[in-house]
């Protein structure tokens, strides 16, 4: 092996626990089929369209949900940091009730999150993030 190459293997190595860092700490299985209902808190926010539900502080309880009313743009988008910040605004540790949905694909699973439409009160927080003048845009 070079000497390059030995540097970039540490370099990389020094990266991978950085990188698993950032990684969104829900892993509950996720319903796999359309008009599941799930409650719980919101216990972390991904992005301006992701977020996890728990009804406790263990991520191995909390369901990763991809907003199924909203598509915020990517965090590294223009808007994407804000959309995030206004999701944490109006949901973080707020009880929402999920009821998960097809997604235009007509999968109910999207990148390892179920899509779902969920509420605080009776207002959807779709509507929530559009009511507080967040920008759509997202994949």
């Amino acid at each position: 092996m070079s000497g390059r190459t030995i540097a970039v293997a540490g370099i990389l190595g020094l990266l991978g626990p950085i990188a698993s860092a950032h990684a969104d700490p829900c892993e509950a299985p996720l319903p796999s089929q359309a008009g599941v209902r799930f409650s719980g808190v919101v216990q972390y926010v991904g992005d301006g369209d992701s977020l996890c539900v728990g009804a406790t502080a263990d991520p191995k309880e909390w369901i990763e949900v991809r907003l199924a009313d909203f598509d915020a743009p990517e965090l590294h988008q223009p808007g994407g940091a804000a959309a995030k910040t206004a999701l944490e605004r109006i949901a973080l540790q707020h009880v929402v009730i999920c009821t998960t949905e097809r997604g235009r694909g007509g999968h109910v699973i999207s990148y390892d999150r179920v899509i779902a439409r969920c509420q605080i009160g009776t207002d959807s927080i779709g509507d929530l993030l559009r009511h507080a003048g967040v920008a759509e845009g997202g994949n």
